[in-house]
Parts: structure tokens; C-alpha cells; sequence
């Protein structure tokens, strides 16, 4: 059912969802949406950094014992 909507669908179910909440309603939503994607990605940035953080600690010095000598 939604595959053949096409592009005179979707603009009157645009001009639909205009015509009954207004620009400022639609604006102020768009906008709290921004802040959500915003939010999302900061708190996958967050969780990336922190599993890197975690996997520096946890990782082993290899290097032969002659070689740190030279460093």
C-alpha cells in the first residue's frame, strides 16, 4: 500500500500535516528533533570513547625488554 505513493502523495500529506498543526508547531518539533539526533549521536561518541578508554587499559605491553631499554 505505501510503495506507490510517490511524489503527489507525499506532498499532500505535507501540505495535510501543515494545514493542521501550523508552522510553529512543526518548527518547534523539528527543532526537539535535531536535539534527539544531536543527543544520540554524542551519547554513541561517549560510549565509543569509553570502550576505547577501557581497551587502553587493558592492553599489554608486548615489547621485548631489550627494545624498551632503547627507548
Amino acid at each position: 500500500m505505501l510503495n506507490n505513493i510517490g511524489l503527489p502523495g507525499l506532498l499532500l500529506i505535507a501540505v495535510v500535516v501543515l494545514v493542521l498543526f501550523g508552522r510553529g508547531k512543526i518548527s518547534s518539533l523539528m527543532g526537539e528533533v535535531g536535539k534527539g539526533i544531536t543527543a544520540f549521536k554524542k551519547g554513541v561518541k561517549d560510549s565509543n570513547d569509553e570502550l576505547e578508554d577501557q581497551s587502553a587499559e587493558t592492553a599489554k605491553d608486548v615489547t621485548p625488554e631489550t627494545e624498551k631499554d632503547k627507548a
